[in-house]
């Protein structure tokens, strides 16, 4: 009896040791497994089920939860480089039982990747109506929101399927003439400057903050997108670089695509076509895309609703995710006569944003 316990509780061990081991084995010599690991589990977590969509030949690989209801669908677009799961904070904070769609944009995560015609920003309005119409979404309107890249995919949107739309947001997003240059874009002008598009090109993995290939260039990636940067373990920034890597040749393809002269103004070119009801979100200190965006906005759209989030960057979904969940549940909630005034129907906690008038 002694001796079938002992067994007993050897196996036990063995067993509770086996995960312990397997996590410790990941963390050390796997770190980019792990994070992919992570997500999987913060999706589960979170109600959130990944699933894909074909259209012809082409691919789309989209996170979604709850069903169409009463209330507008969200679709959200995420940003350069990034993929459907930098939505994952945001979602923590957003009802239940809204129906909500995050799909990996062109090329990214788990969609297709084919060719420059689908990364202009043209390209990826295009695609994303595609994707909208492969999985039924454009059978009543929704709510679209998009963030830096995404953000000008979004705009660009509204503005040539407007019927698709039951409003639209726009979270520091790309695309615009921005009336003060951001440390960012001081960056890219210098690299203009210096010499021709081949010389950017050759130089691109060096010189783009948005492109990492080292820890430092991580770490410099994540102070120039964040306010306050997270303090990240190494092994953690090995494992997202180990992650991002890989796909470093396409990024460079794709950045090339939307700094060109025909996407890089394009929400700019685009904004007099909105016309669904629009809400804009910024980092006062972005220096990715100057806030001086959202004035730009603004002049051309004077009912848009623009909310600036004080000690903020241009992360606002990693940095703020309760915040702009809430600002995109009050935007989308039935507003009365007279509540369009933010600021008088602030909650304690919400004195960081302030509304554009």
């Amino acid at each position: 009896m002694e001796l079938s316990a002992a067994k007993t509780a050897m196996l036990t061990g063995g067993i509770l040791v086996l995960p312990v081991l397997a996590f410790v084995t990941s963390f050390l010599f796997w770190p980019g497994v792990l994070l992919k690991g992570y997500n999987w589990f913060w999706r589960r977590r979170l109600g959130l089920q990944v699933r894909f969509s074909h259209s012809g030949s082409y691919r789309f690989c989209y996170s979604s939860r709850g069903s169409v209801g009463t209330e507008p669908t969200l679709l959200l677009l995420h940003g350069f480089s990034a993929s459907k799961d930098m939505w994952l904070p945001v979602a923590k904070f957003l009802p239940r039982n809204r129906h909500l769609v995050c799909v990996d944009m062109p090329g990214h995560e788990g969609t297709s990747r084919t060719g420059a015609e689908d990364y202009s920003i043209l390209g990826q309005v295009a695609r994303i109506h595609q994707f909208v119409r492969s999985i039924g979404l454009d059978r009543t309107p929704f709510h679209l929101v998009g963030t830096s890249m995404g953000g000008n995919v979004a705009g660009v949107y509204a503005a040539c399927h407007p019927a698709d739309l039951s409003g639209v947001t726009l979270v520091c997003p790309a695309g615009l003439v921005y009336p003060a240059d951001s440390r960012f874009i001081t960056l890219l002008r210098e690299l203009e400057q210096s010499g021709a598009d081949q010389n950017l090109d050759q130089n691109l993995d060096q010189n783009i903050p948005l492109i990492p290939s080292t820890p430092q260039a991580l770490d410099d990636m994540l102070a120039l997108c964040c306010h306050t940067p997270p303090k990240l373990p190494r092994q953690v920034l090995r494992g997202l670089l180990d992650n991002r890597i890989p796909n470093n040749g396409f990024y460079k393809e794709l950045f090339l695509q939307i700094v060109g002269p025909d996407s890089r103004n394009s929400l700019q070119d685009h904004l007099p076509l909105i016309s669904s009801p629009l809400q804009v979100v910024w980092g006062r200190e972005d220096q990715v895309l100057d806030v001086s965006g959202a004035a730009v906005i603004k002049a051309a759209l004077p009912q848009a609703r623009v909310e600036l989030l004080d000690d903020c960057g241009h992360s606002v979904a990693l940095e703020r995710p309760r915040k702009l969940a809430k600002l995109l549940q009050d935007f989308l909630s039935p507003q009365e006569p007279g509540d369009r005034n933010f600021l008088s129907s602030q909650e304690p906690g919400d004195a960081d944003a302030k509304k554009v008038s």
